[in-house]
C-alpha cells in the first residue's frame, strides 16, 4: 500500500514539473495601483504623431543567411534566410522602434493582461523587433521541429535564459521594469535574434510599409520621441501637441 501511494505521489509530481517546463510557469502580471496625483488621458482631447523613418544611401550589401547548421531550418529556406537588419523599402527604413521618450509625466495606464507573442518560426524569430509593456505577459513559442535557446540579454530587467526542445512548447516570461531595448537571441542559431521595447505606456511603434509609424492617442503636450534602429542608432526629436492634433515628423538616418 505504501508502495502505491508512493508511486502514485511520484507521478503526480513528475506531471507539474512536466507541466511547468512546458507552460514557463505562466506568471501572472503584477496588479498595479495608481499612484495619487495619477492622470488619465482624455480620449476627446487626444492626438497623434506620424511619420516615417528614411535612409538615405546605400544599404550594406548582405547575402542571405545560410541555415546549413540546421537541417530543419535548411529544408524551411532552401535559399537561406534573408537578414533583417537593414530591410529598406520605398526609401524607408523598417523595423524601428519609435516611441515616446519623455514627456507623459503623471499620466497613468493599465497594463494588458493579454499576451504579446514572441514565435520562432522557419529558424527565425517573428517580429524581429517588438514592443510590451513593463508587468505585461511575452509568450515565447516554438513553432520549428528543432530546439531552440531563448536567451533574454537584459541590463534593467532580470535575464533569463531557456531552451525550447519540442515544437509548440510554450513559456511566459513578464518584464517589470521600462528598458529600450532588451536583446534576445538564439545560441543554437546565431543568426537568430530579436529585441524588445519594454514601456510602461502604449505610445510606441515599430516601421514597417516602408518606413511608416503612428503613436495614436496622445495627449496634448510635449514630447520627446526618439528612433532606434539595431545597426544606426538613436535619434530624438521634440513635438509638441495642442488638443486633438495630429502631426507629422520625419526621421532620416544615413548609410555608415
Amino acid at each position: 500500500m505504501f508502495l502505491k501511494v508512493l508511486n502514485t505521489s511520484l507521478a503526480a509530481a513528475a506531471l507539474a514539473i512536466t507541466t511547468i517546463a512546458c507552460s514557463g510557469g505562466a506568471p501572472a502580471p503584477a496588479a498595479t495601483t495608481p499612484p495619487p496625483n495619477a492622470k488619465r488621458v482624455d480620449e476627446t482631447t487626444a492626438g497623434s504623431v506620424t511619420g516615417k523613418v528614411t535612409f538615405e544611401g546605400t544599404p550594406p550589401a548582405s547575402a542571405p543567411i545560410k541555415l546549413d547548421s540546421d537541417p530543419a531550418c535548411a529544408q524551411q529556406h532552401p535559399g537561406g534566410l534573408p537578414p533583417d537588419s537593414f530591410v529598406v523599402s520605398s526609401g524607408g527604413l523598417e523595423n524601428v522602434f519609435v516611441y515616446v521618450k519623455d514627456g507623459l509625466g503623471d499620466y497613468y495606464f493599465e497594463t494588458p493582461t493579454t499576451a504579446v507573442t514572441l514565435d520562432q518560426k522557419g529558424c527565425h524569430y517573428t517580429p524581429h523587433v517588438f514592443g510590451v509593456r513593463a508587468g505585461q505577459p511575452l509568450e515565447i513559442v516554438n513553432s520549428d521541429p528543432t530546439l531552440h535557446n531563448v536567451n533574454a540579454m537584459a541590463k534593467v530587467n532580470q535575464s533569463f535564459n531557456l531552451g525550447q526542445a519540442i515544437q509548440g512548447m510554450k513559456n511566459q516570461k513578464v518584464f517589470k521594469t521600462p528598458e529600450v531595448m532588451v536583446h534576445i537571441k538564439c545560441d543554437v542559431h546565431n543568426w537568430m535574434n530579436a529585441y524588445a521595447g519594454v514601456l510602461n505606456h502604449p505610445y510606441f511603434a515599430v516601421t514597417a510599409n516602408g518606413g511608416s509609424f503612428e503613436l495614436k492617442g496622445l495627449p496634448p503636450g510635449t514630447y520627446t520621441i526618439e528612433a532606434w534602429h539595431e545597426k544606426l542608432g538613436t535619434q530624438t526629436q521634440s513635438v509638441t501637441l495642442a488638443a486633438k492634433e495630429s502631426k507629422p515628423i520625419t526621421f532620416a538616418f544615413k548609410a555608415s
